[in-house]
C-alpha cells in the first residue's frame, strides 16, 4: 500500500521552508507525512469536490488586500456582477462557511458568525503581535489567523481536524496570496509535540468546552508556549463564584460535545492551577442572534433556534444562553 501523500491542491512548501530554517525544523521533518495521514481520502469522502472546487477558483492578482480592517481581498473593479456571482456559485461547494466575514473582489462572504466582533473584543488585550510566531488552537476556517497576520504577527499557523476547514482557508489564501506567512493545518492540539515551547502568543477560541478534560488542554496551551508567552483563551462561561461549574447532562444549545461550563473564578483558579501566570477575565459578553445566525452561506440552524423560543435567557435545554468570555495569562518565564 502506497503512502498517502498531501493533495496537490494545498500548498504547504513555503511554510515547510520556513520551517526547516527555524528551531522547528525537526517538527518540518514530521508534518508532511502527518497532513497526509489527517488528509487521506479514504477519511474525507467529499475530499474531491472540496479539490474540484479550488480547481475551478479564478487565478486572479488581487491588486489589493486589507487584513486589519476585515478580511478584504481584491478590487471591485477586478470582477463584474456575472464573474463574482460565478465566484459565489464556487465556494459554495465548500458550504457550510461558518467562521468570517470575508468580501472577495467585492463580493460579501456573510458567514455564521461575526468573527470580525469576537477579534474586535480580543485585540485591545493581545500583547503586541508584531514579530510574533502565533499559533491559532481550533481554527475553523482560519478567519483569526488572518486577522492575527493583519496586525502584524510574523508567522501564523491555525490547526483545525477539520478538512473542509483546510480547504475553505486554501481557498481564500488562494485570492490573497500564496506566500502570506499563514497557513491551517489539519491537526487536533493532541497532534502537537509535547513541551514545544516554539509560540509567542497561542490562542484557544471556543474549544475548552469541547474537551473533556479542560486541565489537560490548559496544559497542552502552556506547553505550546514560548518561556514568558501570552495565552488568550475564549470560551463559553457561566455566572457564579469559583464553586460553581455546569456539567450538560446531554446536549447543551443542541451541541452534544460539550463538557464543562466553569465561572470566571473557577476558570481562573484552573490556569493558575496549570502553572499560568497572572490569569484575567478582560471581556465578557452574551453572545446574540445578530453575531452567530444562519446565513446564505451557513444555511442550517444557529443560535435562535438553539435558545428557549419563550425564554432567550435560557438553551432550547434550559441551561443559561451563551455567554462568552477572554481571558489571558502568560507561561512562566
Amino acid at each position: 500500500m502506497t503512502s498517502p501523500s498531501i493533495p496537490s491542491s494545498l500548498d504547504y512548501g513555503p511554510l515547510f521552508c520556513w520551517l526547516e530554517e527555524s528551531d522547528l525544523s525537526h517538527w518540518g521533518q514530521e508534518l508532511p507525512q502527518l497532513i497526509a495521514h489527517q488528509l487521506r481520502r479514504e477519511r474525507w469522502g467529499d475530499m474531491p469536490e472540496w479539490e474540484e472546487t479550488l480547481r475551478r477558483l479564478p487565478e486572479i492578482d488581487p491588486l489589493h488586500i486589507d487584513l486589519s480592517n476585515g478580511v478584504h481581498i481584491g478590487d471591485i473593479s477586478l470582477m463584474d456582477k456575472g464573474r463574482r456571482l460565478a465566484l459565489q456559485a464556487t465556494l459554495m461547494g465548500l458550504h457550510p462557511w461558518r467562521k468570517g466575514p470575508y468580501n472577495l473582489f467585492g463580493m460579501p462572504l456573510d458567514t455564521e458568525w461575526r468573527s470580525d466582533w469576537k477579534w474586535d473584543r480580543v485585540l485591545p488585550h493581545l500583547a503586541p503581535l508584531k514579530g510574533r510566531t502565533v499559533l491559532d488552537v481550533g481554527c475553523g476556517n482560519g478567519y483569526h489567523c488572518w486577522r492575527m497576520l493583519g496586525a502584524g504577527a510574523e508567522r501564523v499557523i491555525g490547526i483545525d481536524p477539520s478538512a473542509k476547514f483546510v480547504f475553505q482557508f486554501a481557498a481564500i489564501k488562494q485570492f490573497a496570496g500564496k506566500q502570506l506567512p499563514v497557513d491551517v493545518l489539519p491537526l487536533g492540539i493532541e497532534h502537537m509535540p509535547e513541551n514545544m515551547a516554539a509560540f509567542d502568543t497561542v490562542f484557544s477560541m471556543g474549544i475548552l468546552y469541547h474537551r473533556r478534560s479542560p486541565m489537560d488542554h490548559l496544559r497542552e496551551l502552556r506547553q505550546l508556549l514560548k518561556p514568558g508567552g501570552q495565552l488568550v483563551l475564549e470560551t463559553l462561561v457561566i455566572e457564579g463564584d469559583e464553586n460553581q461549574l455546569l456539567v450538560p447532562e446531554d446536549r447543551y444549545a443542541k451541541m452534544p460535545n460539550v463538557w464543562f461550563l466553569p465561572t470566571p473564578n473557577m476558570l481562573i483558579n484552573w490556569m493558575k492551577k496549570n502553572g499560568l501566570k497572572n490569569p484575567r477575565m478582560v471581556d465578557i459578553s452574551t453572545t446574540s442572534i445578530e453575531e452567530q445566525r444562519s446565513t446564505e452561506w451557513m444555511k442550517f440552524e444557529s443560535l435562535k433556534d438553539f435558545l428557549d423560543p419563550e425564554d432567550p435567557t435560557k438553551t432550547v435545554e434550559g441551561h443559561p444562553a451563551p455567554i462568552r468570555a477572554v481571558f489571558v495569562a502568560e507561561a512562566p518565564q
